[in-house]
């Protein structure tokens, strides 16, 4: 009798993937269901982008190219870090990868061994965790509460390193919470790191477009270039230009990284498909303007469910600084009976019982490692975010 792989042992299946599968088998049912639980922009891919794409198909561009990325995308990236974030990378210290997650991956897969700790600040996305695990390592969670509004604290930060700590892995604006540190935070931060100079870093930065209220995005390699010859900074298409599906993701980082990470994807997936690549560049060297309009309407769409959440009897919804979600508390919940006779016990019982009931799909907070939360992606249209927000309302007016 075959048997799995002992390293998937303790590996879960995403959280928000499942919602998401529940959601969709409702709707085939000819349910109307909400759906709250994805973090996937609404808007669609910009139109020049795709023209890049199509053009490319027709001139051939559509064999194999190399495992790392073609030089033309690296340029596009060399340039975008130059122009965002302050930070210049050598060609052979960039990669393009199927995805910020397989960036993320390979780095983890090329680095760490058994014994390895990889710190994670929580909340967090749910594959932070995971990845590690599958590449031998052990995670090890910070936690960022919600009086802190659920950033990273330096003193927390430096309380968690021991002589195992291989990386530091941390994402502002973050997902589920959608806090974002500012330059005294990450100057803060910065200056614990300084002192463990055999401690790796990753900052996943796939949220920098999306922030709010005149907030100004940076990244650690830009706060303390100090730190930027063992940080590898992570980005990608899929937030910031509405091009998820077309799973392009990219880093920059120390050469050697780099190099063994383009080992590691040589023998997983090889290399990034060639009319998304050409896709990126338009994206990344074309019009930018129009990322400031669509951030506005996120944040208005922000503004409106932090309300409406917080109308919920036994929430308390905090109003975060970029992403597109809000992670509200939902203690008051707990401990009550919903209408449909569901004890709501835990933050997993409340989004169960919430799309079984109400038909509004959300993530429970203890897939991110917080309780009692909720995840809820505000990046969707409005007429649903209202419709949804009055279901929770309804559903917590109902509890008993």
């Amino acid at each position: 009798m075959w048997t799995l792989a002992d390293r998937l042992n303790g590996v879960a299946e995403s959280a928000s993937t499942a919602m998401a599968e529940k959601a969709r088998q409702l709707r085939a049912a000819g349910v109307k269901v909400i759906g709250l639980a994805m973090g996937e922009p609404d808007f669609a891919t910009p139109d020049h982008v795709i023209a890049a794409a199509h053009a490319a198909a027709l001139a051939g561009d559509t064999k194999y190219l190399p495992v790392s990325g073609t030089k033309a995308l690296k340029e596009a990236v060399r340039r975008k870090f130059r122009r965002d974030n302050g930070l210049d990378y050598a060609l052979e210290e960039i990669l393009i990868a199927n995805g910020g997650k397989q960036a993320i991956f390979d780095a983890l897969m090329a680095t760490c061994n058994t014994g390895d700790e990889v710190i994670i600040p929580t909340p967090a996305w749910i594959s932070y965790a995971d990845m590690a695990k599958f590449a031998g390592a052990t995670p090890v969670f910070v936690n960022c509460p919600q009086n802190n509004g659920f950033k990273l604290q330096a003193a927390a930060l430096e309380a968690a390193i021991t002589p195992r700590t291989k990386w530091v892995l941390f994402n502002f604006p973050n997902n589920p919470s959608g806090a974002a540190c500012s330059r005294d935070d990450m100057q803060a931060i910065a200056s614990v790191l300084l002192r463990y100079p055999n401690i790796l870093i990753m900052t996943d930065d796939m949220y920098e477009h999306l922030i709010y209220d005149g907030f100004r995005f940076c990244t650690i390699a830009e706060v303390e270039p100090r730190l930027k010859t063992r940080t590898l900074t992570v980005n990608g298409a899929s937030k910031t230009y509405a091009m998820t599906g077309w799973r392009i993701g990219f880093c920059g980082g120390p050469a050697a990284l780099i190099k063994a990470m383009d080992n590691v994807q040589g023998q997983s997936t090889n290399g990034v498909s060639t009319v998304g690549q050409a896709a990126t560049i338009a994206a990344l060297d074309g019009p930018q303007d129009f990322l400031r309009d669509r951030a506005a309407v996120y944040r208005e769409r922000r503004d409106l469910v932090v309300d409406l959440l917080n109308q919920a009897p036994g929430i308390s919804c905090h109003k975060p600084e970029g992403a597109f979600y809000v992670f509200p508390n939902i203690a008051g919940c707990l401990g009550k009976t919903s209408q449909g006779g569901r004890r709501i016990d835990t933050d997993t019982d409340f989004v169960a019982a919430l799309l079984e009931e109400k038909h509004v799909a959300t993530v429970q907070g203890s897939a991110y490692g917080m309780s009692p939360y909720v995840r809820v992606s505000y990046a969707t249209d409005t007429a649903s975010l209202r419709e949804g927000c009055a279901r929770i309302q309804a559903f917590c007016h109902g509890l008993q």
